[in-house]
């Protein structure tokens, strides 16, 4: 699932800063120098389902994980996980997995709205 106009994508903010407000956040991150994906986990106590909320990134100026690179963010996503398949994003999510995601976007989109180049 892609969350569309969130006011996060097409920010582009300095590797660094995106990185500590994200794992402030709760997200760890994935990278291979130009690309970065931040996930955070969700594991559904009811059905014992995990779920990623995805934020994404490409570099636009450096390489990552340079603290000084720029990086330019991607609609977030939501996929769930299938062991030991992968993980699917053209599911039907519950509401409050959703809304979960929802208040990630919000926690994290004015710090990084206050940080964009």
């Amino acid at each position: 699932m892609k969350f569309e106009e969130t006011g996060l994508e097409g920010l582009t903010i300095e590797f660094q800063a995106l990185e500590d407000i994200m794992e402030n956040a709760g997200f760890h991150y994935v990278y291979d120098y130009e690309r970065v994906t931040f996930d955070y986990k969700i594991v559904s106590q009811v059905r014992d389902e995990v779920y990623y909320f995805r934020v994404q990134a490409y570099a636009v100026e450096g390489e990552i994980p340079s603290p000084h690179s720029a990086v330019k963010l991607m609609a977030p996503i939501l996929g769930k996980h299938y062991y030991p398949h992968g993980v699917e994003y053209d599911e039907e999510f519950p509401k409050n997995i959703i809304d979960k995601c929802n208040k990630k976007i919000d926690l994290v989109k004015n710090q990084i709205k206050e940080e964009a180049l």
